[in-house]
């Protein structure tokens, strides 16, 4: 059967689930890899998001997915079977486009970093960047606009204009003088937070920024929605680390980043001490595609928040719901 005939009936992907005509998704021949391909060594179907960052290779009674990586590091990970299991224990969610509307702003900062690697003020993306510098590691945002605007560019550098660029912006909003619409709490999250608590049921941030980005966004929300200190509502806070810099040092989080499944897997296991077998008493809330595929990748439901990229990522079937807002998601999980 080609891939032709494949997209027009619906397909059941062990531990994925059935997978419509309409879902955004693309089946193919052979994996990019060149490892797999359709009709040998037992594949029956190979299918790929709709940004082509993830491809999921079926057979009989397994299904696995293959991450690539513009850095050289892909990997392939199971998937595993996800319901949603009532009384919940966990919810986990998303920091950027989720909890916090940031994007424009990390996307400004891979811009002015650009600007500053090409010597050029007056830089800025195009349009058609953004799928491209959001939901994945700031080293893959980089990489992307080196090869296509300033090719033979060092990541290297790149990176040093950015953090740069980053330091500079954080302190001045720490210190009440940086950018006032820079990171707003999302419509609703004070109520949502309050509801779980109401609920006892644990609650971990997750974020692939680095932790001198991300908790001046959540410092910033929380003040705006007068919580007082985010560490005495979350009960884990995971982050993607430091970032690496000459002489110092640093994380892990730029290879392993969403839509890699450990910083959930860590966020549950690790920060919420809750073991592999209950995940189905656990969630995961995100607005983006490869933060979907992360929540999936780890094993836990996930429910998918309007206003990101998950209908252009073409990942909506892997959400067990998609909710305009926060009160949808509520009463999903009630």
């Amino acid at each position: 059967m080609n891939t032709e005939s494949m997209i027009e009936r619906e397909w059941t992907f062990p531990g994925l689930g059935a997978i419509g005509p309409d879902s955004g998704m693309s089946f193919l021949e052979g994996s990019s890899d060149g490892v797999s391909r359709v009709g040998c060594d037992g594949v029956l179907a190979i299918l790929a998001t709709g940004d082509r960052k993830v491809e999921f290779i079926a057979r009989e009674e397994t299904t696995l997915a293959y991450v690539g990586s513009a850095l050289g590091y892909p990997a392939y990970y199971p998937v595993h079977p996800v319901q949603i299991d009532k009384p919940l224990q966990a919810v986990l969610m998303d920091l950027d486009g989720t909890s916090v509307r940031s994007e424009p702003f990390w996307v400004w900062i891979i811009e002015r970093a650009i600007a500053s690697l090409l010597n050029d003020p007056r830089f800025s993306l195009e349009e058609a960047d953004l799928t491209y510098v959001s939901g994945h590691s700031v080293s893959e945002h980089l990489q992307y606009c080196i090869d296509k605007y300033a090719p033979g560019s060092s990541l290297e550098d790149a990176r040093d204009y950015y953090y740069t660029h980053t330091s500079r912006e954080m302190q001045a909003i720490l210190d009440g003088r940086g950018r006032a619409d820079a990171f707003q709490p999302t419509p609703g999250l004070k109520d949502f937070l309050l509801a779980l608590k109401a609920r006892r049921i644990k609650i971990g941030l997750v974020t692939s920024g680095l932790y001198e980005k991300a908790y001046p966004e959540i410092v910033s929300a929380f003040r705006q929605m007068k919580m007082g200190d985010p560490r005495d509502l979350y009960d884990t806070i995971i982050t993607a680390g430091f970032p690496l810099r000459k002489g110092e040092t640093g994380t892990l989080g730029e290879l392993e980043p969403k839509p890699h499944p450990w910083l959930y897997a860590e966020t549950c296991r690790v920060g919420l001490g809750i073991p592999f077998e209950e995940r189905h008493s656990v969630v995961g809330i995100e607005d983006s595609g490869a933060g979907v595929v992360s929540i999936r990748l780890a094993g836990f439901a996930a429910i998918g928040l309007a206003g990101g990229n998950i209908l252009e990522s073409g990942v909506q079937a892997l959400c067990e719901a998609h909710c305009d807002d926060f009160s949808g998601i509520l009463k999903t999980i009630a």
